[in-house]
């Protein structure tokens, strides 16, 4: 006699494979999927460093070499430092190297100090007058007096002529200030809680917990302002008569987009070089203004999404 139940089957389904790098649910890419992507990835990255190579090539090619080339050398022929020797012969881009550094340090260093403390000021709810203070600084960002304006007061303060008058207009960045706030409003309120049992005042809460905290969004914002510094020649334009306080964006502006003529062209004795190509001095000031952003960028790459995603999106 036949048992009257039955032991159920067991139905076994072959486990899905996984591509790699991928997770279970995702399609496997197609040929055309892949190669599209491929093709837009080189087309970018082509787009992005042709132009820096072929500055930087340029800076280092013989007179020749940029003749026979037609203008910027693609193909490294003929290299030689004879443009970086002439353009720090000459000591214009010597002496703006100076003062652009002097300009980029002191100015990071204030404009870093002042965004700080404004910012930990703001972040606090129970600090004094911080809502119409908060209101005043965004209607800085959409209104503002205009150039005149800003020219008689910069002028007024006997800043004209003076290398505070590349730092001092622009020392104040409202947008960076919020960013900053909203990062230090993200602090653990237990950690700062925790501090003022201990005794901590505010000066102790904020270079002994915040700005701990906080390094990401710091070296962001330093890096936003050594940029804007390094890179300004708008208030030198207009602030700076004396072509010897110039800094190096200035001097760019100047031999490059105008197209005036570098010290030292035509003549015979600067460093033994005879006949330099202005082209190749213009793109050996053009190099030169490169290399902190080159120099800077990997060191602080890491911090961007942390940073700035965090600082803008939260609190």
């Amino acid at each position: 006699m036949s048992s009257l139940t039955e032991t159920p089957r067991t139905v076994t389904t072959a486990p899905r494979k996984r591509a790699k790098g991928r997770e279970v649910w995702e399609e496997s890419p197609t040929r055309f999927g892949q190669f599209s992507k491929g093709t837009v990835l080189t087309v970018v990255c082509a787009l992005v460093i042709v132009p820096v190579w072929a500055v930087v090539l340029t800076s280092f090619s013989t007179k020749g070499s940029i003749n026979g080339a037609g203008g910027l050398v693609l193909v490294p022929h003929g290299l030689s430092l004879q443009n970086y020797q002439l353009i720090f012969s000459g000591g214009t881009v010597s002496q703006a190297l100076y003062v652009s550094l002097f300009v980029t340090l002191i100015g990071t260093a204030l404009s870093m100090f002042v965004s700080v403390l404004c910012a930990y000021g703001l972040s606090r709810p129970r600090s004094l007058g911080q809502r119409p203070l908060l209101m005043m600084l965004i209607v800085t960002m959409f209104f503002n007096g205009g150039l005149i304006p800003t020219f008689l007061v910069v002028s007024d303060l006997k800043l004209y002529g003076s290398l505070w008058a590349m730092i001092l207009p622009s020392m104040v960045n409202v947008f960076n200030i919020l960013i900053i706030r909203s990062f230090f409003q993200n602090t653990a309120a237990e950690m700062i809680e925790a501090a003022r049992l201990d005794g901590a005042n505010e000066w102790r809460l904020l270079w002994s917990v915040v700005i701990p905290t906080s390094r990401p969004v710091l070296a962001v914002m330093t890096m936003f302002y050594a940029v804007t510094y390094w890179g300004t020649f708008f208030n030198a334009l207009l602030y700076e008569p004396d072509s010897r306080k110039w800094p190096l964006a200035m001097v760019i502006y100047e031999y490059t987009y105008s197209g005036n003529q570098m010290p030292g062209m035509g003549t015979t004795g600067i460093g033994g070089l005879q006949n330099a190509s202005q082209l190749g001095l213009q793109m050996c000031v053009v190099s030169l203004s490169l290399v902190p952003i080159i120099v800077l960028t990997p060191f602080v790459q890491k911090h961007f999404s942390k940073g700035m995603l965090t600082g803008a999106i939260k609190g």
